[in-house]
């Protein structure tokens, strides 16, 4: 108990020390010297950019995202949205492809329903019956997105339509109901 009552006086009467010493100010401070506005501008380094023209560095930008056959239908749509950035877009189509092929591979009709229209859930939902009817699991991973183009782009009123291609390294095990390899 008097150990406790020590180190607290010990403790008070180094922090009364520590605040006389500190913890006043006696007007001999140095004021920061300020600088004036030009040269901080110029240690910030941040400079305005021009915004990109729809028709050209906009397109020029996404190089190698786009085919040929789609450059006039993302120009078109870089003119109705001068927001629409290709290389943010391609990025989430890849995340959507992969969402999409697990999503198959696992047989989740219910996730396909929320990321494919009527027509490629109607395909996906006949391939998953076809494959459960046979008792066959597939154990699939997709390794990597090799390449991801845009191959055509159109704009109808306020509807886009995108369409891309992937080419992706995906490892493909198929078994049957027993867990034997079959493909």
């Amino acid at each position: 108990m008097y150990v406790i009552v020590i180190l607290a006086m010990i403790a008070g009467f180094l922090a009364l020390r520590l605040y006389s010493v500190l913890g006043k100010r006696t007007g001999h401070e140095q004021e920061p010297a300020l600088r004036p506005a030009e040269e901080r501008a110029k240690v910030g380094g941040l400079q305005p950019r021009p915004m990109p023209e729809a028709t050209g560095d906009s397109v020029r930008l996404a190089e190698g995202l786009i085919t040929p056959t789609g450059e006039a239908g993302v120009r078109a749509l870089i003119s109705a949205d001068r927001s629409f950035d290709v290389p943010q877009f391609v990025e989430g189509a890849k995340s959507a492809y992969k969402m999409v092929l697990e999503a198959f591979w696992r047989g989740d009709r219910d996730e396909l329903a929320w990321l494919c229209d009527a027509e490629v859930l109607g395909s996906f939902e006949e391939a998953i019956a076809a494959r459960e009817a046979e008792g066959h699991v597939l154990d699939n991973r997709l390794v990597r997105i090799e390449k991801a183009q845009i191959v055509d782009a159109s704009v109808n009123g306020r509807i886009a339509e995108v369409s891309l291609r992937f080419e992706a390294d995906i490892a493909a095990v198929t078994r049957d109901k027993d867990g034997n390899v079959i493909a």
